[in-house]
């Protein structure tokens, strides 16, 4: 499938901002994996999808380099101010509803989809980390941050706005693929 229609299946889905992504930029920090470990999610230690569970970083960069293309998501909102935790709620929910359907989409077309979205996994109530197999391997997705990714450097070397302003709130993913 040609890369612009693939393009096209992430603007359907609704994103305000899709963009290609040079896989070249994709560059796995320790440090990233640092701020992962305070922990401030909770997430960290506790499922598959998130460090240590997803891999060391040096696993997590080489299976990033497996691949040759890649599509950058953004869900951008309104927000009242800093501190309306409801509508940045909102805002996470309609991205994560838009990339899980960028995701079936894409997996319809594309054999080889490696998708980072913007937090932890969410579909288990509680993982099965560590003792058990992830239930849901082939729908459980790893954050950008999880496999090392400053965010907002991706963004910036992708030409993509990562802050909107005062009043705005983004959400970014993103989708490696090969031909």
């Amino acid at each position: 499938m040609e890369k612009e229609q693939l393009l096209q299946i992430a603007r359907d889905c609704g994103f305000e901002t899709v963009a290609e992504l040079d896989v070249s930029t994709l560059k796995a920090l320790p440090e990233v994996r640092d701020m992962c470990a305070v922990n401030t999610c909770g997430k960290y230690d506790a499922c598959w999808s998130c460090p240590p569970g997803c891999g060391e970083i040096d696993e997590c960069a080489a299976k990033m380099k497996q691949y040759a293309h890649g599509i950058l998501v953004q869900t951008v909102g309104d927000i009242e101010d800093s501190l309306d935790f409801e509508g940045i709620m909102e805002v996470k929910e309609s991205h994560d509803e838009r990339y899980r359907e960028c995701v079936g989409k894409l997996k319809e077309v594309i054999e080889d989809l490696l998708p980072l979205a913007d937090g932890a996994c969410t579909l288990c109530a509680k993982c099965s980390y560590p003792d058990e197999p992830c239930r849901f391997p082939d729908k459980s997705m790893s954050s950008m941050e999880a496999f090392g990714l400053y965010v907002s450097d991706v963004c910036k070397q992708n030409g993509v706005a990562y802050n909107y302003g005062p009043g705005k709130m983004c959400y970014s993913g993103c989708f490696l693929y090969n031909d």
